[in-house]
């Protein structure tokens, strides 16, 4: 398979503002500290992760995710994404663990987070694939900690994918 790049679309919400939101929200501390750092229900993002297919069942990539979780949260970060494939093919089922670092400056700095992706990749054709998944991601930064889960969808072009449908070329 060579190298990749893909593009992807993801919502999430975040499961974690119940709990927080239900805190004593009459205290000085919650209104100073915890009210002005708790995203929005939703998060919204983008990314483009290009990498490396080295064995049937295993790839890693690169590349950059923003995501708009509140006026205020504008996030940018660079991700180190390991791909695990199985059933490789025309329909192979995936699962993505990736990192990401914040590159710039926010209502918070220096937040990181890690995902979890389950889905499945359709070939539309021998370099171009369509995939959908539930996401899993957490938000981990010096106030505000989260946990999303959402859906995405992206396409995945390779460089050099070697089977159809019809199986190896």
């Amino acid at each position: 398979m060579n190298f990749y790049f893909n593009p992807t679309l993801n919502v999430g919400y975040n499961v974690k503002n119940h709990s927080k939101r239900n805190q004593n929200r009459d205290s000085q501390y919650y209104q100073d500290y915890v009210s002005p750092y708790l995203p929005n229900n939703f998060t919204y993002g983008i990314s483009a992760v290009a990498g490396y297919n080295f064995l049937p069942n295993f790839a890693v990539g690169t590349g950059l995710k923003y995501s708009y979780i509140d006026p205020n949260f504008h996030l940018m970060y660079w991700l180190v994404q390991p791909k695990f494939i199985f059933n490789p093919g025309d329909e192979a089922f995936f699962i993505d663990v990736t990192y990401g670092k914040q590159i710039n400056n926010s209502v918070i700095s220096n937040s990181e987070f890690w995902s979890l992706k389950l889905g499945l990749q359709v070939a539309y054709s021998k370099r171009l694939s369509q995939e959908g998944g539930l996401v899993f991601e957490t938000l981990q930064a010096s106030r505000s900690n989260t946990l999303f889960i959402g859906l995405s969808y992206g396409i995945t072009v390779f460089s050099n994918k070697n089977y159809t449908v019809e199986g190896i070329e």
